[in-house]
């Protein structure tokens, strides 16, 4: 009876290895982003509503998707968020029903996940690109600041949101 029971629990020992083994983005840096998983409402600097986003984690793992819509329902976008092993970097696709699309990558440095564009240059010839940092506070919100960055000193912020998650 001794034998079967470890039997078992060594054959149940080996399939549950087995299926950690084969979850390819369970890793530190895969989940590097977590923190800004959930349903949240977003609200400006002055604590105004200006939106609410749902951030899942789908493809086993793999991939974060945003869903984001404006309080006013005129503005809507969604993001694919992924760790890139080859190039060892975040990167996300964002694209909105404006016509807007931003390509990010980057890194989680401390509490904050920091993507940005290429370096683009503007009507006026000057070298720009956007910077999008999401910073985990300590009471489990997530601040988004994106900036826009001209010849690397200039910055211009474009969106300014606290996310808190929904009460239920």
């Amino acid at each position: 009876m001794n034998k079967i029971i470890t039997l078992v629990a060594l054959l149940f020992g080996l399939t549950v290895s087995a299926q950690n083994d084969n979850c390819n983005c369970c890793t530190s840096q895969h989940e590097a982003f977590d923190f800004w998983i959930g349903d949240w409402e977003v609200t400006n600097p002055q604590g105004v509503k200006v939106g609410e986003n749902e951030i899942i984690k789908t493809q086993a793992n793999c991939l974060l998707i945003e869903n984001w819509v404006s309080s006013n329902g005129q503005s809507t976008g969604m993001s694919q968020n992924f760790y890139n092993r080859q190039t060892k970097q975040w990167e996300q696709l964002w694209i909105d029903n404006q016509g807007g699309n931003l390509k990010l990558k980057g890194n989680r440095v401390g509490n904050q996940m920091i993507l940005r564009t290429d370096d683009a240059t503007n009507q006026d010839g000057k070298t720009f690109f956007h910077r999008v940092t999401w910073t985990a506070n300590d009471d489990g919100s997530v601040r988004q600041l994106w900036e826009t960055i001209v010849e690397n000193s200039t910055s211009t912020v474009v969106f300014d949101g606290l996310y808190r998650k929904k009460q239920n």
